[in-house]
């Protein structure tokens, strides 16, 4: 919350690089809908790849590794789990599938948080709970030295803190003290500073991290891993996490090197996602269904030009070819002649 009061005390800059990332990523934003439109069968097989490698590499971030064997039997299966270890990694398999299912009407508040931390953990004891008791952030050495990496807030202190940067996570979204994808980093940023559980802060915040792109309109997630992307850069995760958590208790910290580490991560996202959905053929009659889906939900007269909009990167000869073979099953009927002239359906026989 130490961010958020930053924001709140009227920002005047953001740093060059910043104002870059959230160009590209209104770009990248815009493009969405027309890749998840224009391809909506081939994308299942993103997704699912998307699960194993969220649920795997969160969880191998902290140290929680399954064998490779097992992972699409522990992702999608539900036989009997072999340890500890595979009990977690389904554990945040469960709490993707509820951030997929229902991420754009979840609102982030102190209930979800603490069921994000509940599922994520499996049956831990103190699965969804506060942490009771202090704890610092401690780096270990292979040589078997320590240092404290940074002093979170005070267990008696977590529960306050937690709604106080829920509140001011709402306060900025709607007063606009700066770009929603900032505020999204900032929270992010505050919540691993917090610290509130005694274990599985990472996982939680990268759950977070999805549930707010949802919410924000940015989708990415559902397709390519975030958190197989935070692992592949994870010696420069936690470098900017201790660059930008200097001074933070004071309130004169640097919070860019994280915000743009995050703003980054996204950025990949969409650049490999726009790769992949490229480098897949598209499933045979898939531009057939989604015009077809179109005419169905278009309004009682429709026009080409309607079906255009409605079908980015499909051609309007296709568009035409579609048309003609509804109309010889007596699916839709044309009212006139020309490019221009409106179509109706018959009836509800789409």
């Amino acid at each position: 919350m130490m961010t958020f009061r930053q924001f709140a005390s009227k920002l005047e800059t953001i740093p060059v690089a910043t104002s870059w990332y959230l160009a590209d990523l209104g770009e990248a934003r815009g493009k969405q809908e027309l890749f998840t439109k224009q391809s909506p069968q081939k994308l299942k097989t993103l997704r699912e790849h998307a699960m194993v490698e969220s649920a795997v590499s969160s969880n191998r971030i902290e140290g929680v590794v399954v064998d490779q064997t097992r992972i699409r039997t522990i992702v999608f299966g539900k036989s009997l789990l072999h340890d500890r270890n595979e009990e977690e990694v389904r554990g945040y398999r469960d709490a993707l599938k509820l951030i997929h299912e229902q991420g754009n009407r979840l609102l982030v508040s102190e209930e979800i948080i603490q069921e994000l931390h509940r599922l994520s953990r499996g049956e831990i004891w103190d699965a969804g709970k506060y942490k009771d008791k202090d704890g610092d952030i401690i780096e270990r050495y292979p040589d078997g030295r320590e240092r404290v990496r940074f002093k979170t807030v005070k267990a008696s202190r977590t529960a306050t803190t937690i709604c106080e940067l829920i509140e001011l996570w709402d306060r900025c979204l709607l007063e606009r003290w700066v770009h929603p994808l900032i505020a999204l980093a900032a929270f992010n940023f505050d919540f691993l500073c917090i610290h509130p559980f005694r274990d599985g802060n990472g996982r939680v915040s990268r759950l977070l991290l999805l549930l707010q792109c949802y919410y924000l309109g940015y989708e990415v997630g559902r397709y390519i891993s975030l958190e197989r992307l935070i692992e592949q850069n994870k010696e420069r995760y936690y470098e900017t996490l201790e660059q930008s958590s200097q001074d933070w208790h004071e309130g004169r910290h640097n919070p860019w090197p994280y915000v743009n580490y995050l703003l980054f991560t996204l950025k990949t996202a969409y650049r490999e996602f726009e790769e992949r959905v490229g480098q897949m053929k598209s499933p045979r009659g898939a531009k057939t269904d989604l015009i077809e889906a179109a005419v169905k939900t278009a309004s009682d007269e429709f026009t080409l030009a309607d079906l255009d909009s409605a079908c980015p990167g499909v051609s309007r000869d296709m568009i035409r070819k579609v048309l003609r073979n509804l109309q010889k099953a007596n699916k839709v009927e044309c009212l006139g002649r020309g490019p221009g002239a409106p179509w109706r359906r018959k009836g509800n026989t789409l």
